[in-house]
């Protein structure tokens, strides 16, 4: 069987975890036909009924199952067999070796290696005895690109001793048990285990990696797509006993060594994953075209298979569900994947709102109407942004939140629900809180997505939702995409800031505290602050390739100047990070390209 149908039959299996049990069927009742989903448990017939509320969404999932169903069996008997079937070497699981294995690793010696190999190569080459290698991050994050990368790295001697595993739903603990004796026995010492975390009974028994076979000396490396999985492992199973390697977020500096496209909207658009990069690093429409992120539909097609399957099955598996807390009533409800949708398009359109509600009620530099007005004549300039009510603007964001805020009362979603699962988007990486530093209140919550390309296209996608109104179609259609466009540039202006925080943040730590700084009249969009010297450097972020004064008057202030040196000592850099070639100006305020200074933190 060819490579693209093995594929093919492993991303079925993926897609049919993320999706409820069961067949559809119809019961009368009280003369009324009612769906219910039906399935065989244990040996026995169970079903549910499918309620009002979620019916639309669980009749579309049950009949996405049902052409999944029909298209896997229509693959396997084409002559797939089952890794689990008793073969002639005696595995029970999918285990490549010798020839076999050095044919499958060749696809990807060409590709760049990321920068946590070096981790990886490290637990291969030195100790570590008695812990396994825990490879983790979302899908399309290079997890299985890593493993082959590593196995190719070894000596020829080594590879005639390394063995790749890949997990199937079918499998079990015991199968790889089994596997690894046997390998064991057979001299093999190297072993790497992809979709690990597939098998249902892998968290709640995970320490045989590390207290048998890795105390025995074998180097087990162990890759899969539920972060969270994993993350219950490190708290219970493999406590203590496993290096950690994540892959999930993906830094500018990566992104553009990886896939040869050094742009920061780019990144906006499209980071967060490699999808791109496995199929051409030098082919920028493949870029668009396969991306996890090209659209609102792809994005959700992401957030349901990568991120919602993954925190349910991590769930469903830890301790028979005991993770599941206040959760539990969504999952028996089939209601988790869509709260955990809404949740994080809460978040998103919060972000949105924020982002618009600014220049729309200020003049802030980064106005979309500001930037109109100074188009000369002809150059796509209009008065679109000034000749409605900007305010109303506003307004209609917040009536589409207030929709969805009344659609999360309707399924029932809690504000421990909405705690719970932003604790387990945080356990994937997905989330990161970053500090709002505040001189006249107290700091503020910040979270910022590691994937923009997600965060992008839902506010891309609200955004077109918005252009939409009625208020807006009294102008023409060019109109009304000149301004649709400058409203997304100030989106991705406030990304490029939270791009160039969370970055700076994770280079400086522990050294220096990196946060957002609201003061008694205005805001710094950076401030990198020593505490062991007790001196601080002030970053304002612009999404612009010019040079204009009233982008560092903040910078220029005296009286606000002063406010924060009283807090975080003397003042000993000033830096306006933009779109522009790097230059220092004459007041001593220095302009830094920001590809550039996101290229600096590659510590290779």
């Amino acid at each position: 069987m060819d490579s693209s149908t093995i594929r093919r039959i492993e991303e079925i299996e993926r897609l049919l975890q993320s999706l409820p049990k069961g067949t559809l069927v119809y019961k009368t009742i009280n003369g009324k036909k009612q769906p219910y989903l039906q399935w065989y448990e244990g040996g026995k017939l169970k079903s549910r009924y499918v309620k009002i509320a979620a019916r639309e969404e669980t009749i579309e999932k049950a009949n996405r199952r049902k052409e999944l169903e029909e298209e896997l069996k229509a693959l396997k008997s084409a002559g797939y067999r089952l890794p689990s079937e008793s073969s002639s070497d005696g595995f029970r699981a999918n285990v490549i070796t010798g020839e076999a294995l050095r044919q499958m690793t060749e696809s990807v010696k060409s590709f760049q290696k990321r920068d946590c190999y070096r981790l990886l190569e490290q637990y291969l080459r030195e100790g570590f005895a008695g812990r396994a290698c825990l490879l983790y991050g979302l899908r399309r994050t290079g997890k299985t690109t890593l493993l082959f990368q590593a196995i190719n790295d070894l000596d020829e001697g080594e590879k005639a001793r390394a063995a790749y595993i890949k997990a199937r739903t079918n499998n079990s603990i015991a199968d790889l048990d089994s596997d690894l004796k046997i390998l064991w026995e057979r001299g093999f010492r190297y072993v790497f285990i992809d979709e690990v975390t597939i098998l249902n009974d892998f968290i709640d028994s995970a320490s045989m990696f590390s207290d048998v076979y890795a105390m025995m000396g074998m180097k087990i490396v162990l890759s899969g797509a539920d972060s969270l999985g994993f993350w219950f492992t490190l708290t219970q199973e493999l406590y203590d006993r496993a290096l950690t390697i994540h892959t999930t977020f993906i830094p500018f500096h990566e992104h553009s060594r990886l896939l040869g496209v050094n742009d920061v909207d780019e990144y906006i658009r499209y980071g967060g994953t490699l999808r791109p990069g496995e199929l051409a690093f030098d082919d920028p429409d493949a870029l668009a075209f396969d991306a996890a992120f090209r659209d609102d539909e792809t994005t959700r097609r992401y957030i349901d298979t990568a991120i919602c399957g993954n925190i349910q099955h991590s769930l469903a598996c830890c301790k028979r569900g005991a993770f599941f807390r206040h959760l539990r009533e969504l999952y028996e409800t089939d209601e988790l994947t869509g709260a955990i949708n809404r949740i994080i398009e809460s978040m998103n359109h919060r972000f949105l709102l924020s982002t618009l509600v600014r220049p729309f009620v200020s003049h802030d530099l980064g106005s979309a109407a500001e930037l109109f007005r100074k188009l000369p004549e002809g150059e796509g300039k209009t008065r679109i942004l000034d000749q409605i009510d900007r305010r109303l603007v506003a307004k209609k964001l917040m009536e589409i939140l207030k929709i969805r805020d009344q659609e999360d009362a309707r399924i029932g979603i809690t504000q421990a629900h909405v705690a719970e699962i932003k604790e387990y988007l945080k356990a994937l990486d997905l989330v990161v809180d970053l500090p709002r530093e505040n001189l006249i209140a107290e700091p503020e919550e910040y979270v910022v997505f590691t994937q923009p390309g997600m965060r992008y296209c839902q506010a891309q996608a609200l955004a077109h939702i918005l252009m939409k109104d009625r208020e807006f179609i009294a102008f023409s259609r060019k109109e009304r995409e000149l301004a649709c466009e400058k409203i997304l540039e100030d989106v991705r202006g406030r990304m490029m800031e939270d791009i160039v925080l969370l970055e700076t943040a994770r280079a400086f730590s522990p050294n220096r505290d990196v946060f957002k700084l609201t003061l008694s009249r205005s805001e710094v969009d950076m401030v990198g602050y020593d505490p062991k010297e007790n001196v601080c450097e002030l970053y304002e972020i612009k999404h612009s390739a010019k040079i204009v004064p009233r982008q560092y008057h903040v910078l220029e202030d005296e009286e606000l100047c002063r406010e924060i040196e009283r807090r975080y000592g003397k003042i000993v850099g000033k830096t306006v990070i933009y779109r522009g070639e790097d230059r220092v100006l004459e007041n001593g305020i220095a302009y830094r390209n920001v590809e550039d200074y996101l290229n600096s933190f590659d510590r290779r």
